[in-house]
């Protein structure tokens, strides 16, 4: 069933293409850097000039070896969702192996010096020209798809979970290389938010299959209903058709899936502890150093923020507010004042709205700019909260939210911080707190400091750029 599209062939070539003419074009040109330009002024070459065909044989010969490593990486795809933020830390990673493997071959190779120099222009180069080469064949396949050639059929069968939210995705984004055919439930069940078709009941699913020519199937059955999922997969016996099943199907959630082994016995884990002690000590040392140098940075600007805040509304300056953190345990948070001191005599403790009465004129601008954040990295230094982690609630809302939002005390399981993946995902505001707790979770389960160290700069984009800051 499933159909070979030109494609399906045509952006895995032109990517292989790019990555192949970047990297060769790294070593030719950081040749000419180093030996034919401006630079043998400053740096004077003292060994000899090496001949440039050295380092293009080089190229020829590393080039299949870093194709290799992008390969099992798995970017020689079509239909990828990414993030290119994390592409660049993918291909940083890469490139950077790339070298070490570069280095040891030479070492081995004394027929003449190879510059130093030059290896790092290539790594730098083959960094930017990859990357830039990665986005140009990213963008002219969402392009081919946004034209609507050659989209993958999708049918969803069933409508609970996150059925919905996939079916608007697929609607909204064709970008992503995906046709949403309709999708097929029991007779009481209908997708009343979304305006896909309904093709049937699973009854009908092979003969649905056949006149939709349907590619992908994406199950979102309720939690439990194992019958029906056998039923799907008896149906579809012999096809070939690829099946994606939404796993809270079978009461998981999609983050905690982990393969492990133990007595020689395959056991698949749903709950670990999310962070090693040599993982809590390198997230611990990036906080000392990050907040250290922010507070430094920003150290001018404090007096200056602190001067015009009592010159608008008085004193304090600052104020201290009760949040939970880690294990439920309580703390004092602190932040620049941005609202009137009495905000919460006669509504009590309430969250920010969108053009709120109560914050102050110059509170307005600290709070889009998030510089009303910056005495938090204090808390940062106290180890009270980490630069990444969920946003800090106050004691009232978390006793609020743990009644109705489903494992919403798992996000206590590490450190709050300043940003999290929830926020840097636009989920901030007036966004349903059931929402947020997903991404939160989700980064509970998948921490690592890449992903800590992409946050900050997804943070930082959307402090320059964003408009959900109230």
């Amino acid at each position: 069933m499933t159909t070979q599209r030109r494609n399906d062939l045509l952006i895995p070539l032109l990517a292989v293409v790019s990555d192949i003419l970047a990297i060769i074009a790294s070593f030719y040109f950081s040749y000419e850097l180093r030996f034919d330009s401006f630079l043998t002024q400053l740096i004077p070459v003292t060994k000899g000039y090496p001949p440039q065909a050295a380092y293009l044989i080089g190229a020829v010969i590393i080039t299949p070896v870093w194709i290799m490593l992008f390969n099992r990486q798995r970017v020689y795809r079509t239909r990828r969702d990414v993030d290119l933020s994390l592409e660049f830390f993918l291909i940083v990673r890469q490139v950077s192996f790339g070298m070490l493997i570069v280095l040891a071959l030479v070492f081995f190779y004394r027929t003449f010096s190879y510059s130093r120099i030059v290896f790092i222009f290539i790594w730098g180069m083959a960094i930017g020209l990859v990357f830039v080469g990665r986005v140009l064949v990213l963008t002219y396949e969402k392009h081919l798809y946004r034209k609507g050639r050659e989209l993958r059929n999708v049918l969803i069968v069933g409508t609970k979970q996150m059925a919905p939210e996939l079916a608007l995705r697929m609607m909204q984004r064709p970008e992503l290389g995906y046709r949403l055919v309709g999708y097929i439930s029991p007779e009481d069940e209908r997708m009343e938010s979304v305006p896909a078709v309904r093709l049937g009941t699973l009854d009908a699913l092979q003969s649905v299959v056949a006149e939709q020519r349907v590619e992908t199937i994406l199950v979102c059955f309720a939690e439990g209903q194992t019958e029906q999922l056998s039923q799907l997969l008896a149906q579809l016996e012999g096809k070939s058709i690829q099946i994606l099943l939404e796993p809270q199907v079978i009461g998981i959630a999609p983050t905690r899936l982990r393969v492990t082994e133990l007595f020689n016995t395959p056991l698949i884990g749903i709950k670990d502890i999310p962070m090693t002690a040599w993982s809590r000590i390198a997230k611990r040392i990036f906080d000392l150093l990050f907040s250290a140098v922010v507070l430094v940075l920003f150290s001018p600007f404090t007096f200056i923020i602190m001067l015009l805040i009592r010159l608008e509304s008085g004193s304090p300056v600052m104020y201290k507010q009760r949040r939970v953190g880690l294990d439920g345990e309580e703390f004092d948070l602190y932040k620049f004042r941005t609202m009137r001191v009495d905000a919460e005599r006669f509504t009590g403790p309430t969250w920010t709205r969108r053009d709120d009465p109560r914050v102050t004129r110059i509170g307005r601008i600290l709070r889009r700019l998030s510089l009303d954040e910056i005495p938090q990295f204090i808390n940062v230094l106290r180890g009270e909260m980490s630069v990444v982690g969920p946003r800090p609630e106050r004691p009232e809302f978390v006793d609020q939210f743990r009644n109705y939002v489903p494992k919403y005390l798992e996000r206590h399981r590490l450190k709050t911080g300043l940003t999290g993946w929830a926020q840097v995902n636009g989920l901030r505001g007036e966004v349903p707190i059931a929402e947020r707790t997903k991404f939160d979770l989700y980064y509970i389960e998948n921490w690592s400091l890449k992903l800590d160290i992409r946050i900050i700069f997804k943070t930082l984009y959307a402090i320059l750029f964003g408009k959900d800051a109230y």
